[in-house]
């Protein structure tokens, strides 16, 4: 028997495999280590994509808004937001007028000592002002009409429109829908109107067969998102790149269009991992902490390994899932979906211009259950919140892995240790 670890929580879940099985280990390829993150930020505000440097950009700026990612991305803020501030305030903007502002969708707010664990830095906390989006906050927003492309109503809030100096930061990695995650999408959804958040996650969308992992042409929320950028207009980026021990691979900075891209194409050729074949069974992750904390990010990774999935294999996730489900909305939506069942469920989607809130994540846990059956094994989540997630929970990873060869007549299983950070292409 060998053995092998996953991400779990703040640590990792070891798993023994049976003699039958015969492992393929699907993880990024090895991404360079920066030694020194703090020098490399400053070379990256030193030296931008697209436009001046930080230093010359702030010139005669009377206010700054900073986004920086939720909780549920480990964003390394640490490094990069307090040489950035100083940058501000040395260019003259003075403290009171610079706000850090946490992008989180239609996420609970990050407060108290996540809101310190999230930012990485004291002193930023006492110097500036450090504040949650609040989507559903109307008189926050600026609304500024409809997008041309697919008619999305674009709402977005009015501590970033009413800045002098605007700058998206955060975490290149894969979105199982935009594409990749970072640059524009921090601007929306990030700190968007609960209307364009809602459009953005209606059935038209997510059940486009572009909108998907590691795919930006022709994927329609990557296209809307372009287009409420240039409605927004001056914005940059702060990107990074994180490796598979959350160390800084990649930093740069500049016009947020172009150093997203650049970011991209550096994580691309690491993180989407092609495989040429696909296997009965799959053992994957939710990446571990912050990402398996609720139900609702879970669903990440039952989505990514889909495309070396056979049809009808077995999937088998592990999460922690320490904070339950997420949200009330989501619990609702997984409620409903207990209720009616997959396509009665689904049918209830696609004649909405507008999502329920949170129910979007629900639908597109549906992808994997047409494909195969899925199984779960978390140390989270009371026994009502068992039955609602409308999958088979596990008591063990290495006895569903045992009884999934015996099932499928195949010792061949995929390791995904990483979960979603992880994109494996049947390619």
């Amino acid at each position: 028997m060998s053995s092998i670890e996953i991400a779990f929580g703040r640590s990792h879940l070891p798993i023994t495999l049976p003699q039958a099985a015969r492992p393929t280990i699907i993880r990024k390829r090895p991404l360079p280590k920066i030694p020194n993150g703090r020098a490399a930020v400053r070379a990256a505000l030193d030296a931008p994509i697209g436009c001046a440097p930080l230093r010359e950009l702030a010139k005669k700026r009377r206010s700054a808004c900073i986004l920086i990612c939720d909780i549920t991305r480990p964003v390394p803020n640490h490094l990069f937001l307090r040489p950035m501030i100083e940058d501000l305030l040395a260019a003259g903007i003075a403290a009171d007028n610079i706000t850090v502002l946490i992008a989180t969708g239609l996420h609970r707010p990050n407060e108290g000592a996540e809101l310190a664990e999230l930012v990485g830095d004291p002193w930023v906390l006492n110097t500036v002002k450090v504040e949650n989006h609040f989507a559903r906050d109307d008189a926050a927003h600026v609304m500024l009409g409809n997008t041309t492309g697919r008619n999305v109503p674009v709402g977005l809030d009015r501590r970033l429109i009413e800045a002098d100096l605007r700058i998206a930061t955060g975490l290149v990695e894969p979105h199982f829908m935009a594409g990749w995650s970072g640059g524009r999408k921090v601007v929306a959804p990030g700190v968007a109107h609960h209307t364009t958040i809602r459009t953005f996650h209606s059935a038209r969308f997510m059940e486009d067969p572009l909108a998907v992992q590691c795919n930006l042409a022709g994927n329609p929320l990557h296209e809307e998102q372009l287009e409420i950028i240039g409605m927004l207009g001056e914005v940059y980026a702060l990107n990074t790149v994180i490796d598979e021990q959350r160390d800084l691979s990649f930093v740069n900075f500049g016009e947020i269009v172009a150093s997203h891209y650049a970011a991209v194409t550096f994580v691309e050729a690491a993180t989407a991992v092609p495989i040429g074949r696909r296997f009965h069974t799959i053992v994957t992750s939710s990446a571990g902490y912050p990402l398996d904390k609720t139900y609702y990010q879970t669903v990440k990774g039952m989505v990514t390994p889909l495309d070396i999935l056979e049809p009808g294999g077995t999937l088998i996730v592990a999460s922690e899932i320490s904070e339950g489900f997420g949200s009330a909305e989501f619990r609702a939506a997984q409620q409903r979906l207990a209720d009616l069942g997959p396509e009665r469920f689904l049918a209830t989607l696609t004649a909405k211009s507008l999502a329920e809130v949170d129910e979007w994540q629900t639908e597109m846990q549906l992808k994997p259950m047409r494909l195969g059956r899925v199984q779960l094994y978390t140390t989270g989540l009371d026994a009502e919140e068992r039955r609602i997630t409308c999958v088979e929970l596990i008591d063990s990873v290495d006895a569903a892995i045992e009884a999934a060869i015996a099932r499928h007549g195949s010792g061949d299983v995929a390791i995904i240790p990483e979960g979603p950070y992880v994109v494996p292409l049947h390619r």
